[in-house]
C-alpha cells in the first residue's frame, strides 16, 4: 500500500499544473485492490479544506469527491465508516465536513462529547459547546 499526500489529491482534482495533474492521475490509476493507495484522515481533511477555501469548490462537489474516494476499490480511506457518516451529516445541512468528521471520530473513540467553542459545530451530534465564561 502507498500513502497519498494532500497535494497529490488536490492536483488530481484541480488542473492548475498540467504536469503534476497528469502525474497525480497516473498514480491514482496505478492502484488496484491488491496494491491500493491509502488516504489518511489528515490528508482527507486537508484536501477538503484546500478545495473549499483555496479553490472555492461548492460543498456538493466536495462531497461528491469524498464519496468517489470512498467508493474507489483501489483506495483505502482511514476510518471510512466515520468519513461516510460525516458526508451524510453535511449533506443533511448540519455543518462543515471537518466539524462533522471530528464529531464522528469522537463518537468512534467513545467520547461522551467533543467540546468546541464553535456554536455551529456544537449543534452536531456528539459535539458540545464549551462556555468561555465571558
Amino acid at each position: 500500500m502507498t500513502g497519498l499526500d494532500t497535494n497529490i489529491l488536490v492536483r488530481a482534482f484541480i488542473e492548475d499544473d498540467a504536469s503534476q495533474t497528469a502525474a497525480a492521475r497516473r498514480t491514482l490509476e496505478s492502484f488496484n485492490e491488491r496494491e491500493p493507495g491509502f488516504i489518511s484522515l489528515v490528508t482527507l481533511a486537508e484536501t477538503v479544506w484546500v478545495l473549499d477555501n483555496v479553490y472555492r469548490l461548492p460543498t456538493s462537489k466536495l462531497l461528491d469527491l469524498v464519496e468517489g474516494l470512498l467508493q474507489a476499490e483501489s483506495l483505502v480511506v482511514q476510518n471510512a465508516d466515520e468519513v461516510y457518516k460525516a458526508v451524510r451529516t453535511v449533506q443533511a445541512g448540519a455543518g462543515k465536513f471537518a466539524d462533522a468528521l471530528i464529531a464522528e471520530l469522537g463518537q468512534w473513540a467513545g467520547c461522551t462529547a467533543t467540546l468546541t467553542f464553535d456554536r455551529r459545530a456544537a449543534r452536531l451530534p456528539g459535539m458540545a459547546l464549551l462556555q468561555s465564561g465571558a
